[in-house]
Order: structure tokens, then C-alpha cells, then sequence
């Protein structure tokens, strides 16, 4: 094999020269950029919400300094033009939410939907009976001792020495008791936590209102080993510790395995 001189060659067989590519107007970079951050800005304000657990009340499905990807719009009121988008759905059995405080209106909640409107509600022996047929709950612990009016609800009235049970609720909770059953309400959900002995949740603050419903979890994105001290620091002092501790602390406190978890 040989080759030829280069003046030999075909002009056929010279390869074609490469075009070059305009270049971008500024302007249109702008654009571009522009476009992708209202797009990032719409998704994590008004679709995807970030939350922190700040308590044991969902043990051992959510740990206390777990943070959660919150879907905001499954739950909402389907907006005409882009139902065929948005994952709108129904509020189901065993669901985890987040949801607005019926007794604390400013303060966010995580637990886990057991009635729906229209189910008939209670415990006995700290077990869960809806509809008369006992749940079978794989994710529920217990971690605390036997008290009457949280695990036998609501055949035992409410006790004058629990002030984790709201006025409100405990002068309408007789209102919703039929047969021994709590009976859930229109346009109401009764909640509770997995870490059934420590949570304060509709045995304690009664229905959460559709209305008060924000989203549900659906993934954890980073764990960090935390305790509810943590989360009750108050102070521009304290807050700056707790950050700098978080930086010190961030690889050997981190729970990896917890990252990117899918809530269920």
C-alpha cells in the first residue's frame, strides 16, 4: 500500500471543511437561563417542599433529623390545565403527610393516615380496629408503658392530668363517638404516629381538615444523626453552633444508608 502525493489527490476525496457553529447571543443565554431558574423556582416553591424531622413520633419509618422531599401538590386541589401533569391524588390508608397542626396552625406535622371520613376508629390494647377488622401494622412500634386513655381510645375519657390533649378536642371527641368507635368526619382525616406510644397526633388534638394537608414525603435526601434538643435551640447563638457542629460532624454523622430512601 501506498499514498498518494498530496497534489494528486482528488479534490473528491479531501474531507469536507468543518462548519463552524454559531455562536450563542447573550441575550439568548440569558434567556436560557432565565427559563431554567423560573422552571427550578416553580418546582421547589410550589411542587416539591424540603422538611426536617425534628421528633421521635415517626419511628423507625422517619428518624429525628431526617430530611424529606415533600410532594405539595398530591393532596391539592386539581388546578384546570394541569391536571394532566401534576400528580394530584386521593388521600389513602396509610399515607404519610405533612400536614398543618390542627391545635398549633403554624406548626408542621409528619404522620400516617389510618381513618378517612366515614371510618369507625379505635384501639384496644394499643392495637388499631377500623371498621371492627384489627390492622395488621408492620411499621408501628411501641417503646412506652400501658396508659388507658391512649390504648384503649376512645372508650376511656380523656384525663383532666394530660394537658398534651387539647380543650377543643376533648369537648368535641364525645360529639364523634358511636358504638365505642370514633367516627371520622367529612372532609377529615384521623392521623397517628408509627411510634405509637409517643406520638401525639388525633388521640390527642382530634380530625386534621383536609384543608390542613401540605403533601406527602416521598424520599429522603440526607439523614443526620440528631435529638429533639437539637431542634428546640432558640437564639442567632445556639442556631450558629448547631451549624458549625453540622459542618464539623457532617461525615461521620451522616447516615448514608437513610440517603435517597423512598418513604413508605
Amino acid at each position: 500500500m501506498f499514498l498518494l502525493p498530496e497534489k494528486l489527490m482528488s479534490k473528491k476525496t479531501q474531507p469536507p471543511p468543518e462548519k463552524q457553529r454559531p455562536r450563542e447571543h447573550p441575550l439568548e443565554l440569558l434567556s436560557s437561563y432565565s427559563r431554567l431558574f423560573i422552571g427550578y423556582f416553580f418546582v421547589f416553591t410550589f411542587v416539591i417542599g424540603w422538611f426536617e424531622i425534628p421528633s421521635s413520633s415517626m419511628e423507625n419509618t422517619l428518624l429525628i433529623g431526617d430530611h424529606v422531599l415533600v410532594n405539595r401538590e398530591q393532596f391539592a386541589p386539581p388546578t384546570k390545565g394541569l391536571r394532566t401533569i401534576m400528580p394530584y391524588g386521593e388521600v389513602h390508608h396509610g399515607d404519610v403527610v405533612v400536614f398543618l397542626s390542627p391545635a398549633q396552625p403554624e406548626l408542621y406535622l409528619v404522620k400516617r393516615i389510618i381513618g378517612i371520613p366515614g371510618d369507625r376508629i379505635h384501639l384496644h390494647q394499643g392495637a388499631v380496629y377500623r371498621d371492627g377488622v384489627k390492622l395488621t401494622e408492620s411499621y408501628v412500634i411501641h417503646t412506652g408503658d400501658a396508659y388507658a386513655y391512649r390504648d384503649e381510645f376512645p372508650a376511656v375519657p380523656a384525663p383532666d392530668f394530660d394537658d398534651s390533649i387539647t380543650d377543643a378536642w376533648r369537648i368535641e371527641m364525645p360529639q364523634h363517638v358511636e358504638n365505642g368507635d370514633i367516627v371520622v368526619p367529612p372532609n377529615c382525616y384521623f392521623a397517628m404516629g408509627d411510634n405509637r406510644d409517643v406520638s401525639r397526633d388525633s388521640r390527642y388534638f382530634g380530625f386534621v381538615p383536609r384543608e390542613n394537608l401540605i403533601g406527602r414525603p416521598m424520599m429522603i435526601y440526607w439523614s443526620f444523626e440528631s435529638s429533639e434538643s437539637d431542634y428546640l435551640q432558640t437564639g442567632l447563638s445556639n442556631r450558629f453552633r448547631s451549624f458549625a457542629n453540622t459542618i464539623i460532624h457532617f461525615l461521620d454523622r451522616t447516615r448514608w444508608r437513610r440517603s435517597f430512601r423512598v418513604i413508605r
